[in-house]
């Protein structure tokens, strides 16, 4: 059977070629960057100006990689095989697989065990279940009819200023023929969804509002074609519950011209705050923001030594 005709947006991605970027005087920006620096400028400063962060293995890692890698797969079948063909997968398998490849990875890096067997069979059974689900009820959470699968780790690089570049990897990107619309999606794993104070976090939600942007930018698309959703699996459901619980949560924030200009402005203040004109960091002293929110998860919280808490707000 003939393969079916590339469309325009899918002409437009395969023919792109990104920026190359030399680490020797050239630097690369993203969300992640970005929300660390929200959160905290100083911690920002330690872990990609100092590189004093001490590694941290964690099994939420793992368990989020090997996750994403595994349905990352699916989908890749399931668009360019068929849906019956993605209803054969043996997902456990898979995810077992990767799940082994990732922990090995992150052993040898911390030097150390993170985990143990007991910690690790309940998340693999996790997995399991929400693998399951989804798997079980693809054709209520996917379309394929019409629908093209743009990329898996779909990268957007862009020039941003002079030797700064704004680096992302879009989970997955589809197309809808019908609409000639675009839907970037950015899978996450929670333990039991996202409650609504997080659903309003503004930093939060930038994540797929700078997508949607670079995107539109990179590939000359139409930015109002594009639409912009979290999908959020769940790793515990509350299993007597009045009515079933779905494992899979979409969330699909505000993304107009006034979030996404919000979003911009936030992102652009990061890069004025840590970058000069020339792309290069500034070496500076860094706002500390002590909270118990900001510090709860933070490698220095107990170190005297590179966070003193003074300066903070």
């Amino acid at each position: 059977m003939a393969k079916p005709k590339l469309t325009e947006i899918e002409l437009s991605i395969k023919k792109h070629i990104p920026p190359e970027i030399n680490p020797a005087f050239q630097r690369s920006v993203s969300y992640s960057q970005y929300s660390m620096w929200a959160n905290c400028p100083h911690r920002w400063a330690m872990k990609y100006l100092e590189n004093k962060e001490p590694y941290q293995a964690s099994i939420h890692t793992v368990f989020g990689t090997a996750f994403h890698e595994t349905l990352q797969e699916y989908l890749k079948i399931m668009y360019s095989e068929s849906g019956a063909a993605s209803d054969r997968m043996n997902l456990e398998e898979l995810f077992q697989e990767r799940f082994r490849e990732v922990y090995s990875k992150e052993y040898k890096s911390a030097g150390n065990h993170f985990s143990n067997a007991s910690e690790m069979r309940d998340f693999f059974d996790d997995a399991t279940a929400m693998l399951t689900w989804i798997q079980k009820r693809r054709n209520k959470i996917f379309t394929t009819r019409n629908m093209r699968l743009l990329g898996i780790e779909l990268p957007l690089i862009l020039k941003l200023s002079n030797n700064l570049y704004y680096k992302a990897f879009v989970d997955f990107a589809l197309y809808d023929m019908d609409l000639n619309k675009v839907y970037i999606y950015d899978i996450k794993t929670s333990t039991r969804g996202w409650s609504d104070s997080e659903k309003r976090d503004d930093k939060k939600i930038a994540q797929v509002l700078l997508y949607k942007e670079y995107f539109a930018r990179q590939y000359g698309f139409d930015v109002d074609q594009i639409e912009v959703e979290f999908f959020i699996v769940k790793r515990k459901i509350y299993e007597k519950a009045e009515y079933p619980i779905p494992r899979v949560q979409s969330f699909k924030p505000a993304s107009g011209k006034t979030k996404r200009k919000q979003a911009v402005d936030s992102f652009q203040e990061f890069i004025k705050d840590c970058f000069d004109e020339s792309g290069k960091p500034q070496i500076k002293s860094y706002l500390k923001n002590v909270g118990e929110s900001s510090c709860k998860y933070c490698p220095y919280k107990d170190s005297l030594e590179f966070c003193d808490k003074i300066n903070g707000l």
